[in-house]
């Protein structure tokens, strides 16, 4: 079902339609613009209450900007829904995140006028002001435009770049997007100091005075420009009771205006062309505007809510038939809860992410023991450190794609250490819909190389118990990665057994070929052994469970009774799990031909996790056809 825009958004297929409208139509087009995300997404799916909060900022830009010659930059990019409608892909919208279709993300090779591929935060103020400084050296004068809303900003990859932004004298425009929210409620000192300036009637109040009288000498000149941005700024000092922190950092601050005014953000960004220099706009906005439910509902569930009727409010959940096996993260978030009822060292740690990672029901259970550190990996993951140095055992769990932000930190202040700090690492693997800048396809390979740390992934939920249970009791840094969805058992909730480091199991003997996968995809490989049973071929089926230290022992029986040897992973090949069973085999003289099944050296798009396996040929089809290759079987047509 192709959905149908309002009558003024079907003819804007570019900024440069849009600014044909006089500015009276704004609102219209907001609201037009706001219907038709509520529109694709209910039916569709995707990223929601972030786009309904930048409408009317999203549309006074491009009415104002000389979009793409300007550069405009989006942080994460959640939020860049009407974005992409306004700018060509209106008519392709449905296909948002779908398998082939467009990214639910800003991506350069995608459209002219998506300056920087993001999915990450905190990253828009580094890269706008980069293309600020390539743009005053070569001579060019042009707009360059950071998006960055409050919870990307709690980064520190924010403050480095507005440290920097400070001293660069770059034409650069920050729009801080304000909504007290990332997916869930921020946090941190930053949260309440932005809090005091939009709620301080006084300093507004003072605010709108100051820049109606200043705003008359702008006229004269830089001179002038310098005294007013020095009253400005003993003003706005003297009624917040403290230095204001932006402009502490050498940057004209402006704000809080309301986000949801088109007319008046199209006028201020109009005047702000002519500002020299690094300066941010603080926008007040709200997330889900104009959508009820979205709007005064629970914003993380609205952050991306699935398919949902438009009418109701209702978000459409599948009643299952039958009982269901479990999110791999509730599994976590559950059993961390258990350990730390029986283990008073025990902590949990998650930079942003309580309830992608489920920690959130550990801070219910014990919030003095479980943090929500902001969106803050580095810090996350040295903060763990420091725990641990305590006496402490800290769960710090961190999405795969996000945990390569905190490299540094794993390395030098975990492993180095040899700290007892547990790396739980979420969504790793393919993580479906949101794309390659959110697949977890790395991190075998980049903590194996790295000294101390255990490596480990399990094959279902009472391994995932197992190991988190295994983990407290390691004298060192583990690491555990488990994939995105529902894992296999409905009866999940098995007692605690403790998996000695680097111990395989074999799931079936078998002849010719033996199998050996890594995490939940070996689940993949009973499936493919019960085709091939029906084919007459027998391949054995061992679950490593570890990738560092590998189990020697069984690795001995495997290369001493196979020639035909299959490593499936659903992580990169470079590197990774299969790549370490070549070392190992090399290492020990034997020789048997390999076959290594996982994600090639090549960006991965966004589908479905099924279509994704099957394009790279681990799906249960694919793992059953490498069989069938190296026993010369053929399946018949």
């Amino acid at each position: 079902m192709l959905i149908q825009p309002g009558e003024l958004l079907a003819q804007i297929n570019s900024p440069a339609d849009l600014k044909k409208f006089p500015k009276d139509k704004l609102v219209q087009i907001c609201d037009e613009l706001r219907q038709f995300i509520v529109d694709n997404v209910s039916v569709y799916g995707g990223h929601f209450g972030a786009s309904l909060g930048v409408v009317e900022l999203t549309v006074a830009l491009h009415y104002i900007l000389n979009t793409p010659e300007d550069q405009l930059v989006w942080d994460v990019g959640h939020q860049a829904y009407g974005h992409k409608i306004l700018t060509g892909r209106r008519d392709l919208f449905h296909t948002n995140r779908v398998y082939g279709g467009l990214s639910g993300f800003p991506k350069r090779k995608e459209s002219i006028y998506d300056t920087f591929g993001v999915g990450h935060s905190s990253t828009s103020i580094s890269a706008a002001l980069g293309m600020a400084v390539a743009s005053k050296y070569k001579g060019i004068k042009k707009q360059h435009v950071a998006v960055i809303g409050d919870g990307s900003m709690t980064g520190g990859m924010a403050f480095e770049a507005m440290n920097h932004a400070g001293v660069s004298d770059s034409n650069l425009l920050i729009i801080l997007n304000d909504n007290c929210m990332s997916i869930d409620p921020n946090v941190g000192a930053l949260k309440d100091y932005l809090t005091d300036i939009t709620t301080s009637h006084t300093y507004n109040k003072v605010k709108d005075e100051v820049w109606k009288v200043l705003g008359k000498f702008s006229k004269f000149g830089s001179s002038a420009q310098e005294v007013i941005s020095k009253v400005e700024g003993a003003i706005k000092s003297a009624v917040l009771k403290q230095s204001n922190l932006f402009e502490s950092l050498n940057l004209r601050y402006f704000g809080p205006v309301d986000g949801h005014d088109v007319n008046h953000l199209a006028e201020i960004l109009k005047d702000m062309r002519d500002i020299p220099g690094p300066k941010i706009l603080h926008c007040v906005t709200v997330k889900g505007k104009g959508y009820a439910p979205a709007e005064n509902g629970n914003k993380t569930t609205w952050h991306a809510p699935g398919t949902f009727d438009k009418v109701t409010g209702e978000i459409f959940k599948k009643t299952p038939s039958v009982p269901q096996a479990p999110k791999y993260q509730d599994v976590f978030g559950n059993t961390l809860v258990e350990l730390a009822e029986a283990d008073d060292r025990i902590m949990g740690v998650t930079p942003a992410m309580p309830s992608g990672s489920s920690l959130n029901i550990m801070m219910k259970a014990m919030p003095e023991r479980a943090f929500d550190v902001g969106i803050a990996e580095q810090h996350a993951v040295t903060f763990s450190a420091g725990l641990a140095t305590q006496g402490l055992v800290p769960f710090c769990n961190i999405y795969s794609t996000f945990m390569q932000r905190a490299y540094d930190q794993v390395v030098h202040d975990v492993c180095l250490q040899n700290l007892p700090v547990v790396l739980c690492l979420d969504r790793a693997g393919f993580a479906g819909a949101d794309g390659p800048t959110h697949h977890g396809a790395y991190d075998i390979s980049y903590f194996r190389c790295v000294p101390n740390i255990v490596v480990s992934a399990p094959m279902n939920e009472e391994e995932l118990r197992n190991m988190m249970y295994s983990a407290s009791l390691h004298n060192g840094p583990y690491s555990i990665r488990y994939p995105r969805g529902k894992g296999v058992m409905p009866e999940w909730k098995t007692p605690f057994r403790k998996i000695p480091a680097g111990q395989g199991r074999i799931i079936k003997e078998g002849e010719e070929v033996a199998i050996l996968t890594i995490g939940h995809i070996g689940n993949y490989a009973v499936e493919a052994c019960e085709t091939l049973k029906k084919e007459g071929l027998n391949p054995a089926h061992y679950d490593m469970r570890f990738v560092k230290p590998l189990d020697e022992e069984m690795l001995h029986e495997v290369f001493g009774k196979f020639k035909k040897v299959i490593t499936i992973e659903d992580g990169c090949l470079m590197g990774g799990f299969g790549s370490a069973i070549l070392e190992w085999m090399m290492d020990h003289g034997y020789q048997s031909q390999i076959k290594r099944l996982g994600i090639p050296d090549a960006v991965i798009e966004h589908g479905e996790q099924m279509e994704l396996h099957k394009e790279c040929g681990f799906d249960p089809e694919g793992i059953a056809e490498a069989v069938r290759s190296m026993t010369d079987v053929v399946k018949a047509l």
